[in-house]
């Protein structure tokens, strides 16, 4: 088939690559968000996606919004038969939509119908879940609710953030959409629709959302600091001023500490929850590098009685 391919951030590219590798489809074009500021200097900068576009000499289209005309113009003129979609970033007008005769197919980061949205794999940590994984579906003007092609699973490893579940799932994935695309092109896979129970949102996580609330349970502290990270990156208060929460690990053992309250070892820094302790591992003070919190503590002098959290 000649596709099209719509995607943005470096959780695309895997899948990118592994269109262009597969040598049975044409991909003909690349749609991505418009370049955007990044560093200190600000310069604008193309998206990983555009690059890789660029290194294979693709040609590649950046419309300020999918809706306009020359953008939809010059998707007729190229004509796809398919549209497959990774973390593109901007809602797709039914104009758009009604072009490629097989439509356009998203690989969602989450075992559908759980965790629609923008942040599945984030909320999939947060939530505890054991197991998630990837889904190929068509897209329609609902919110990921259209219906299914294929599916991977994933194991949801107890020390794994959002990143490092996010990097496997890109991977597994790219190889899901790929297949989705043979299937769909001699005709051997049928979209399934979504089963209507089992629904569940994830919305952006909001720097809000990554505040840790130290009357909760360790376990949901250790969820939000894994699901947080990378970004927007969980924080607490520490002297009126945020602390980021890198990595942090579950002491059961430990319950003599009150929610928030901070205990320094040799080489341990300990803060209380709502049930057990959790050691802080490594931690970011305000226009600081990352750091041991070890370390960290012994910088800030942390007196007895003093307190994460405000």
């Amino acid at each position: 088939m000649k596709l099209v391919f719509a995607g943005t951030p470096e959780v695309a590219v895997p899948a990118l690559d592994a269109l262009i590798a597969s040598g049975r489809h044409e991909v003909a074009a690349v749609v991505t968000r418009p370049d955007a500021p990044a560093g200190r200097g600000r310069r604008l900068v193309a998206s990983p996606v555009a690059e890789r576009a660029e290194e294979s000499g693709i040609e590649v289209l950046k419309p300020l919004k999918p809706r306009d005309p020359e953008f939809l113009e010059r998707l007729r003129e190229i004509a796809p038969d398919c549209c497959p979609v990774v973390a593109y970033g901007a809602l797709l007008p039914k104009a758009a939509l009604d072009i490629p005769a097989h439509g356009w197919v998203n690989l969602h980061f989450s075992l559908l119908p759980a965790w629609r949205g923008a942040a599945p794999v984030q909320h999939a940590i947060m939530a505890g879940d054991e197991i998630t994984g990837a889904s190929t579906f068509l897209i329609e003007e609902g919110l990921d609710s259209g219906p299914v092609y294929g599916t991977v699973t994933e194991e949801v490893r107890p020390a794994d953030t959002s990143g490092d579940l996010l990097t496997r799932l890109a991977f597994a994935g790219a190889g899901l959409l790929a297949a989705t695309m043979d299937g769909i092109e001699d005709g051997t896979l049928k979209a399934v629709p979504q089963p209507s129970e089992g629904i569940t949102v994830a919305p952006k996580i909001t720097v809000e959302d990554a505040q840790v609330h130290w009357p909760a349970p360790a376990l949901r502290v250790d969820r939000v600091v894994r699901g947080c990270t990378p970004a927007p990156g969980a924080w607490t208060v520490f002297r009126g001023e945020r602390l980021k929460l890198i990595q942090v690990t579950p002491v059961p053992e430990r319950t003599d500490l009150a929610p928030g309250q901070l205990a320094v070892g040799k080489n341990s820094v300990h803060v209380g929850t709502g049930s057990y302790a959790v050691q802080l591992l490594w931690v970011q003070a305000q226009g600081k590098k990352p750091m041991r919190a070890a370390d960290w503590a012994r910088g800030v002098r942390i007196t007895e009685g003093e307190t994460l959290g405000g």
